[in-house]
């Protein structure tokens, strides 16, 4: 039986992103580590109306009774935990950080706010993005680095100690990405308002 404090923390943030536009209507997933075991939400409950029942509880290393209805991304999170002190994994599908993650490597944004909070966000490539055992591999050695990392045309992942934080990293993120496409439409000569701003694809 999954702690009732715990099922408010998922409620509270799978509803959150859905509201928000980051996720479809059964997309993304979120998970907690409470020490040698991980909570994860079940495949294919929709994060915007989750009940209790919607969530797993599984072991950080092997799989147990509860495994074949977790999330199918399972794999990464372990494997995050693993590599990373993160106590808590966000993982969605913002739109506009999406759209420019088919583009390039690394998103810089251009705002203050994600300018100093994030600095840039890597971008990183796998053929079959979801949950495999590469996928995995890649992702947990890039968020050993990051607090936010985006997967080529799927969505972002990001860690924290909190569901709160890592729910912020990816708001943060998308906000970044939807000024960049205002200002792209906008049209108008940037005007630079940070010093060095040039190092901020170095970081």
């Amino acid at each position: 039986m999954i702690d009732e404090r715990i099922f408010k923390q998922f409620q509270e943030i799978g509803r959150d992103l859905y509201v928000a536009g980051l996720i479809s209507s059964h997309g993304g997933n979120l998970s907690l580590r409470l020490g040698d075991r991980l909570v994860i939400k079940r495949r294919g409950a929709m994060l915007g109306r989750l009940q209790p029942h919607d969530l797993v509880e599984t072991d950080l290393e092997r799989n147990d009774s509860g495994v074949a209805l977790a999330s199918t991304e399972l794999l990464v999170h372990r494997a995050v935990y693993k590599a990373t002190p993160a106590l808590a994994i966000v993982h969605c599908h913002p739109r506009a950080a999406i759209a420019y993650s088919l583009s390039r490597d690394e998103i810089v944004p251009i705002d203050n706010e994600a300018s100093y909070l994030l600095k840039k966000v890597p971008v990183i490539y796998e053929e079959f993005a979801s949950g495999t055992p590469e996928m995995a591999k890649n992702v947990a050695q890039t968020l050993s680095k990051y607090k936010i990392v985006m997967l080529r045309g799927h969505g972002s992942f990001a860690i924290g100690q909190t569901l709160d934080e890592a729910f912020f990293w990816s708001s943060v993120l998308e906000e970044a990405c939807q000024i960049s496409v205002y200002a792209r439409q906008i049209n108008e000569p940037f005007i630079e308002y940070r010093k060095g701003s040039d190092a901020y694809t170095k970081w």
